[in-house]
């Protein structure tokens, strides 16, 4: 690393420590992992169905009561907290390999290559993901694994476009263009050269691609096309809540926040991370 990188992380570390805001959303996300990976520490079973307490009130044995089932509803939600974050960063993996390898062989390639592979992410683009979803939940089994595939397969198209636009900025670069002259190969240049320099903008993309992941899942879950029961995600408990807001509230409030906080997290380091592009970005 050099000492403009080490001076980029210095910056970004102090600027961490000043910002409030970073904090905070560091503070949320790492409760948000922790609670999510220690969820089997919970008395209950977040599956055990007992009809007998349904809709219990927060109590001390059932600190945020119980569910239509009667099942614990704190368990359920760290439980979903698990799905949701698995859900966001497997899909993320797949939407950014996608994006980076479609985005660097255009901008790198040009020619008849960058137009074909730009007109594939014009025509994907252009049409809304909702119809894409539905078309694609006809053939596959609704649950976790088709869930994934969809948002992965169908969200990649932004990432490709920002990271088209880095590479045909440093592909005219002296050490690049050097790395032509002396003829080497093109797989070595953009792994050696290419591949490093986008990495920032590559870093800024998968935080927001996780992010924007969530937020999808919830949405088809919330909408009875996401992961299927008794295996549970923030959305489709927030399905599930829609039917008792008046007797039950906290059954879709609980979720919602837990939505809201991830993202805004999410969202806010990705910010965070653009000061290793943007020196003079800064946080209030």
């Amino acid at each position: 690393m050099d000492a403009f990188q080490n001076r980029q992380f210095r910056r970004l570390f102090l600027e961490f420590r000043r910002s409030r805001t970073l904090i905070f959303a560091a503070a949320c996300l790492c409760f948000i992992i922790l609670v999510s990976v220690f969820a089997f520490l919970s008395p209950y079973d977040p599956d055990a169905i007992d009809v007998l307490h349904k809709f219990e009130r927060p109590n001390g044995r059932h600190w945020f009561g119980t569910d239509d089932l009667g099942r614990d509803y704190l368990t359920r939600i760290l439980y979903g907290g698990r799905i949701s974050l698995a859900v966001g960063l497997v899909a993320m993996l797949i939407s950014t390999s996608i994006g980076v390898a479609v985005g660097i062989i255009a901008g790198y390639k040009g020619g008849i290559v960058d137009n074909l592979l730009m007109r594939l992410v014009d025509i994907l683009s252009s049409i809304p993901w909702m119809i894409l979803v539905t078309v694609i939940s006809i053939y596959l089994r609704p649950g976790l694994q088709a869930i994934i595939l969809v948002i992965g397969l169908f969200t990649w198209m932004p990432i490709a476009r920002l990271v088209r636009a880095e590479t045909m900025s440093i592909k005219e670069r002296e050490y690049v263009v050097y790395a032509q002259a002396i003829h080497q190969r093109t797989v070595y240049i953009i792994l050696r050269h290419i591949l490093p320099a986008v990495l920032p903008t590559i870093i800024i993309a998968a935080t927001s691609a996780i992010a924007n992941a969530i937020m999808i899942e919830s949405a088809l879950s919330f909408l009875g096309m996401g992961v299927q029961q008794p295996v549970s995600s923030w959305g489709s408990m927030l399905n599930r809540a829609q039917g008792v807001l008046r007797t039950a509230p906290v059954m879709a409030m609980l979720p919602g926040i837990m939505i809201i906080l991830t993202v805004y997290s999410f969202n806010q380091i990705g910010s965070a991370i653009r000061i290793l592009v943007e020196p003079r970005t800064s946080f209030k």
